[in-house]
């Protein structure tokens, strides 16, 4: 029965026999291994509590002898070349009247952060896009009537010199027109059908191909496991386009891009638990993003181009929330990457 309770937990559960010898491990602590059960039974606790600080290390086997447990907070793990940040708890068990097991809390830190930091912002690009919706429909009314008197004047005109001035007006109405659309993001709700994310990605590819003339290395890493979505094709088809654009501009239309997909178990998107996600990477070696551009790049209209108009990331992320999904970006200079979550279970049924 208690491990029932102990496979819902969202903290990793370890425990250990007297030899310090792993004898059980929960789901969410064969996530934060990532590993299977089957495969970490039988480790030392040596081999799996890897410290990266030495002076943080815990005595398991005073804990034992001593029958005292051990509580730390904010502890550096290594987990296969991974530095997880937790909070770390050890209580000794008693078993007729003899300390014969211990068990060990691992409450990851970096977890909580990053659920933080996700409704951070997401509550920031809603309100920014609300603000932008809002300026751009006060836009395009005013806007219609001015090209609809330009177009009213052209035709009292009958000088064809003054007419090119109304052509102008009429022609820079149609572009601002345009603008405000795609300000106004994505105005028509997914169309999702049960597709292969693959169809997906390779349909990218292949427009990326045609659009590079060979300039730029596009390379791909899928993971066939990854079971069919419930999406539409073609918002994902636009929000990954949008991505692999900026990107393939990041780097000036010289270099390699790499697009992958892999698979992942378990995982939060904005609170809500997720047991498989897709995660699609859009990995670029350009020189990276500035770091005071990060906290803003999905803000609409914000750019780092002169001739860029700042939307292609904002539409690809509404494109993508539209799904339960969220997309993040970690850069430094030589490695950028686009990370894309898609929940394979729909939240809507």
């Amino acid at each position: 029965m208690y491990k029932r309770i102990l496979e819902h937990l969202n903290e990793a559960i370890l425990l250990f026999n007297r030899e310090l010898v792993l004898i059980y491990i929960n789901t969410a602590g064969e996530i934060m291994f990532a590993d299977s059960a089957r495969h970490l039974l039988g480790s030392h606790a040596d081999d799996l509590l890897k410290y990266v600080d030495e002076d943080q290390q815990l005595n398991l086997r005073m804990c034992l002898n001593m029958d005292e447990p051990l509580v730390d907070r904010e502890l550096t793990l290594d987990f296969q070349n991974q530095h997880v940040t937790v909070n770390f708890s050890a209580t000794p068990l008693l078993v007729n009247d003899q300390v014969n097991e211990i068990i060990v809390e691992l409450q990851q830190l970096d977890r909580h952060l990053r659920i933080s930091k996700e409704e951070q912002i997401m509550a920031q690009q809603t309100t920014a896009r609300m603000l932008v919706r809002g300026l751009a429909h006060e836009i395009k009314n005013p806007l219609g009537g001015l090209r609809g008197a330009a177009q009213l004047l052209d035709l009292e005109l009958e000088d064809p010199e003054l007419k090119e001035y109304t052509h102008i007006i009429i022609a820079e109405s149609d572009r601002l027109q345009s603008l405000m659309d795609r300000m106004l993001g994505p105005n028509k709700l997914p169309i999702k059908t049960q597709l292969n994310i693959h169809e997906v990605l390779e349909r990218v590819r292949q427009l990326l191909l045609a659009e590079s003339n060979g300039k730029i290395t596009i390379q791909h890493d899928y993971d066939p496991s990854i079971p069919d979505i419930h999406a539409d094709k073609n918002q994902l088809i636009q929000a990954i386009l949008n991505i692999a654009r900026n990107a393939i501009q990041a780097m000036d239309n010289a270099g390699t891009l790499t697009i992958k997909s892999r698979i992942c178990r378990q995982m939060t998107i904005g609170r809500k638990r997720n047991k498989l996600t897709a995660r699609i990477d859009i990995i670029d070696d350009g020189p990276g993003i500035n770091k005071d551009m990060m906290s803003k790049i999905f803000y609409p209209m914000i750019t780092g181009r002169p001739d860029g108009t700042g939307l292609g990331l904002s539409i690809a992320q509404s494109l993508i929330n539209q799904h339960d999904g969220l997309i993040e970006c970690e850069s430094q200079p030589g490695h950028t990457v686009f990370s894309i979550y898609l929940p394979l279970e729909s939240h809507n049924g």
